[in-house]
């Protein structure tokens, strides 16, 4: 039986690329977003773009962690779980969005437990699951007070997880800016501050994190780790 991976956030993005490069290598990729038809849509994409055809797409709501153990009723078993869904929320405190903080909040924590919790009994032994954080829970800027507490809870659901989860391994990765994602790409401006402020002067790209991402999934010994991959910042 082929691999079997799910990626809860893969209709856009890093998430989308990581799906692409499962489907490459042969793995069952199943597709999830907070909009089912779309997801669907990036399913048949994927599957054309890599003459596929074992990638599907399905319905799941981070933010609505109540609707996920219905969603995800069809998987049976899985390899490996991806959780890179998010929401954007620029709240400070001056102008604090209860509601904006509220969704981000549970999608990031509580939607991602829910999704191990109810597919915990289904995950191979030998499986792996990966949390997406972000560089925001070491570096704050102004408006990412809900951004950068979420993101360091990631690291707390790392710690956690991979006991309770044990043998199956946990972990998480942290980007930076990344230069080519749908969100930077276009912002010129932006980049080249952030350029900045990179040690190594090189913005990350996609294909960066998606090979960050397939270690931590695939490295037997990796387990428990916070990964940063955001080349160094000052």
């Amino acid at each position: 039986m082929s691999k079997q991976v799910l990626i809860v956030g893969g209709t856009s993005g890093i998430g989308r690329e990581l799906a692409a490069a499962y489907a490459r290598q042969g793995a069952s990729v199943i597709v999830a977003g907070r909009d089912g038809a779309r997801a669907e849509r990036t399913a048949e994409e994927i599957n054309s773009e890599t003459d596929a055809g074992h990638v599907r797409g399905i319905a799941a709501d981070l933010a609505k962690p109540e609707s996920l153990e219905p969603s995800l009723s069809g998987i049976e078993h899985v390899d490996a779980i991806v959780l890179a869904g998010m929401r954007r929320d620029n709240n400070t405190i001056a102008g604090y969005d209860i509601a904006g903080a509220t969704e981000l909040a549970i999608a990031k924590v509580v939607g991602y437990t829910t999704v191990v919790h109810t597919l915990r009994s289904r995950i191979s032994p030998t499986g792996s699951v990966l949390l997406f954080g972000g560089l925001a829970k070491d570096v704050p800027y102004p408006g990412s007070t809900t951004i950068t507490t979420v993101n360091a809870g990631v690291t707390g659901l790392v710690a956690t997880l991979a006991k309770e989860l044990a043998p199956v391994r946990v972990n998480a990765i942290h980007p930076g800016m990344v230069g080519d994602s749908p969100y930077w790409a276009g912002n010129q401006p932006a980049v080249e501050v952030a350029r900045a402020r990179i040690l190594t002067g090189v913005v990350p790209t996609m294909r960066d994190i998606v090979e960050g991402s397939l270690f931590l999934l695939e490295n037997p010994a990796a387990n428990g780790v916070n990964l940063d991959l955001n080349g160094g910042h000052a």
